[in-house]
Parts: structure tokens; sequence; C-alpha cells
């Protein structure tokens, strides 16, 4: 037997699921998709490769166009954190081609529409990190963020609990998204 902190005796491990502990727990329900099916892109695959090759539910994709698709970012800022991917694998802007980047700005301003219509936002920060050295998370495949803005999403949980609050899950998101999209 051992005991807390406060010398009550703990039997099991089944008797610590209250006890307070130093950890931040983030729930991602979404990840469940690649844990229960094993298909956890490895560090050499690309995720924007591989979703326009799954089902738009699984891959999180709200609309597809003929160069370039749209899905929900895995690791959102805000709900509805969109990101414009060209189907091509190129890592910077400026590699695109005329088409890539008429259809990139088009959808970007198709998603604003919708996002407005169906979260009834104020604003958006809209934008391209290119390059590790420019914050790109995945730095070899070109996309656009679109991050929705409220004038009360801002708050102190990011700056003093490194924990950003998220009121809807990603796949009723895109749910939302998908449906108001124009055909």
């Amino acid at each position: 037997m051992t005991s807390d902190s406060e010398g009550v005796e703990i039997t099991d491990s089944s008797t610590m699921a209250g006890v307070p502990d130093a950890f931040q727990r983030l729930w991602t329900p979404h990840r469940m998709v690649y844990i229960q099916n094993g298909t956890q892109p490895g560090d050499e695959q690309c995720p924007f490769c591989i979703a326009p090759t799954r089902s738009d539910e699984d891959a999180l994709i709200v609309a597809r166009g003929r160069h370039a698709y749209v899905l929900l970012n895995l690791f959102p800022y805000n709900s509805g954190h969109l990101l414009v991917c060209p189907y091509r694998h190129i890592p910077l802007y400026d590699e695109a081609t005329a088409e890539e980047t008429a259809e990139i700005a088009g959808l970007t301003q198709t998603a604003m529409r919708v996002l407005r219509e169906v979260s009834n936002c104020e604003g958006f920060n809209l934008g391209m990190n290119q390059g590790r050295i420019a914050g790109a998370g995945i730095a070899d495949h070109l996309h656009q963020h679109i991050v929705p803005r409220w004038a009360t999403d801002s708050n102190f949980f990011p700056i003093i609990a490194k924990t950003k609050a998220l009121p809807q899950l990603l796949g009723d998101v895109r749910a939302s998204v998908a449906a108001a999209w124009p055909a």
C-alpha cells in the first residue's frame, strides 16, 4: 500500500482517478480514426497528399476543387480553422501554377463566406507560412490557413495555461461547413 500527499492510503490504481496531478489534458477524439485504423501517417508521409485519398469525413475535407481542396486543421487555433491545399505536392506559393493559385484564392473566398454563415465569425486571419524557418508545421506541402475570429475568442488560457478552448468537435464543424458549401 502507498499513501498520497495527504497520507490517504491508496491500494490500487483505480482509486487514483481523482488524484490531481500536474498534467494538462487536451482531449483529441478526432485522432482515433488514425489510431484505430492503423493509418497514422509516418514522418516521411505528407498528410496533405494522403488526405485526398480518404473519404471526406475521415480526412475532414469540406470541399474539393479541380486543383486544390479545403479541409479542417487537425490542430486548430479556433473552431472552423480551415486549410486550403493544392493537390500537387509543392512547398512554396511561387511554385504553384496560375490555375492552382486562382483556385486557392477562390476556395479561400468561399470558405470565408461559409464560415461567416455557419459560425457568425467577425473576422479572419489568413496566412501561409513558407518554409520551416517561417513557422510552417508541414513545410513541404503548400497550404493556406483560414482562421475565423470573434471578439470573444481571446482569453488568457493560451498564455497562462498553454491550453486552447475549442467548443466544437472537428467532425461536427466539418459537417456544418460541408453542408453549407455551395454546390
